[in-house]
């Protein structure tokens, strides 16, 4: 039978334990669906009662527009060595590690501004699964291997090649860029990207098929 939704539901509920607070991760290339994964998931697990499962995306340790132009990398915004991995790995631990004290506040992510905000997340004590999601959760290099073993499991999302570069040209597109100019900046920055992280897909507990993914209306 093939993997469906619903699966990614009950196994994702399946890594939370009374007492505890377990961290699953998404990953995948750039526009794989890994945020509409992460909502719908979120969204199905806490149905109409009390939050129990808080998402926190690794988006929120981009690093900020004046850090990289002080260190030559706008151009090169979203690849691995844009973020700040090691802060991003240090989260996560003190996610699996403070369950019983204060809430633990996580940064987001303005898009329409693409600088990150500090203290936008709120993860309650009460938060018994945390679902993060992100290019790099697998990759075994500097800082970025810090991050995989304080996740439980990891998914990769494999969603179909010609429809992933379509939905982040239109992303770029809805978010300022010209058609050409998205198109230019997924040719140059993103498919780099998005090669590197396909080449982690193999470090997955899950690999999750296009149709086991929510529809993206992009």
């Amino acid at each position: 039978m093939p993997l469906t939704f619903d699966d990614l539901v009950t196994r994702a509920r399946s890594l939370a334990e009374p007492g505890g607070r377990a961290v699953l991760g998404v990953a995948g290339s750039p526009g794989a669906g890994k945020t509409t994964l992460a909502e719908h998931l979120v969204r199905a697990l806490n149905g109409s009662g009390d939050p129990w499962v808080a998402h926190v995306p690794m988006d929120g340790f981009h690093l900020a527009d004046v850090e990289l132009d002080r260190l030559g990398l706008r151009d090169r915004k979203g690849a691995p060595e844009t973020f700040d991995a090691a802060g991003y790995a240090a989260l996560l631990r003190r996610l699996r590690e403070e369950t019983d004290g204060d809430t633990v506040y996580a940064p987001g992510f303005e898009r329409v501004l693409e600088q990150p905000i500090a203290g936008a997340i709120p993860v309650p004590p009460t938060a018994r699964l945390v679902v993060t999601e992100g290019n790099y959760l697998l990759l075994d290099t500097g800082a970025w291997r810090r991050v995989r073993p304080a996740l439980d499991e990891v998914w990769f999302c494999a969603p179909d090649e010609d429809e992933r570069v379509r939905r982040l040209v239109a992303r770029h597109e809805e978010f300022g860029k010209t058609h050409e100019e998205a198109v230019a900046w997924v040719r140059r920055s993103d498919q780099r990207n998005a090669e590197l992280v396909a080449a982690t897909r193999d470090r997955a507990d899950l690999v999750v098929p296009v149709s086991a993914l929510p529809r993206v209306d992009v």
